[in-house]
Order: C-alpha cells, then structure tokens, then sequence
C-alpha cells in the first residue's frame, strides 16, 4: 500500500549560532526542504536558531503541540563540541525514542566516515509527531535523512494511527 505523502506537514529547523546570526548561509536546511517537498510532503515550517537548548527544546514543542507539524527534521547540534545540544533538548521534548532510526543513520555513516562515531542525533515521536536530528553539514544531512525516507511514510502513518502492515 502507498501511503500519500501529501497528508504529512512537515517543518525543518537548523541548529546554527553563525547562521541565526547571518553570517554563514544555511544549505542543509534548504536541502531538506526541497528534498522533502520533491517527496510531496507540505511544508509548514523552517527556521534557523542559535545552538542553544532551551530555544532549541520551545521551538520543537511549539512546532508539534501548537502548530501540529507531523514531521520535524532538524540539522545541526548532534556533535560532541561544547555547543552541540540538540540531543539534550530533545531530552525534554520527545515522548518515545525510536533508536533503530538512529542506529541506522550511523551505520551508514560510518561506511563512510570514521567519524560517524561521534554523531549523537535522536529520533523520536511526541504527540502525533515524528522529531528527526540530523548532522549540519548538507552531506552528512543529505547522506542521513536517504537512509529513512523510504521508511518514512509508513512510520509517520503508523504514528497517527495507521494499521497498515509493516510487513508489507
């Protein structure tokens, strides 16, 4: 079964004091937009913030409990430096892990990079949402989210409810 795409809104939010500030253009975030508006998914929202945890954790919040957004990719933060938060904020916000997404965003990665290692990103849900951290960079975004679009519709159905198969 083909699940539309068309049904799910999504958001994209950019982790990035330089970028929040003007001083570094944002292509990771655009990328994902693009890339997720190609796949038919609406979007409702994008944003770039500065890398800290407490805007990080109001934004996401608002983005599924006010404004409803099904689907939330984030990029930047997911690092070890001192200003790398997302997955702290996340902390507070999601409900539910789904650490396989993770797990395989790395994996993949690693065939790649030795230091895919060092990527701390989280998925989860909350509410009715599904919440994704990706890297910063447009080719580790890029290389990471390819790994779950093909399972993402039928996990954003299932999250709302759906009782499709997951064997099909």
């Amino acid at each position: 079964m083909k699940i539309d795409t068309a049904r799910f809104s999504f958001g994209v939010l950019t982790m990035s004091d330089k970028g929040s500030r003007g001083e570094r253009e944002d292509t990771s975030g655009p990328y994902l937009v693009k890339t997720l508006q190609d796949l038919g998914y609406k979007q409702k929202a994008y944003a770039i913030i500065p890398d800290k945890a407490e805007g990080i954790k109001n934004t996401l919040i608002n983005w599924v409990d006010e404004e409803k957004i099904d689907l939330i990719v984030t990029t930047g933060g997911t690092g070890v430096a001192p200003t790398d938060v997302t997955p702290e904020a996340m902390v507070d916000v999601i409900e539910k892990d789904i650490p396989g997404m993770a797990e395989a965003m790395r994996a993949e990665s690693l065939k790649k990079t030795p230091n895919a290692v060092l990527s701390r990103g989280r998925t989860g849900i909350r509410g009715n949402s599904l919440l994704i951290n990706l890297p910063g960079s447009e080719k580790a975004a890029r290389e990471n989210i390819a790994v779950l679009l093909p399972s993402l519709a039928h996990a954003l159905d299932k999250i709302q409810g759906g009782t499709s198969d997951c064997g099909v």
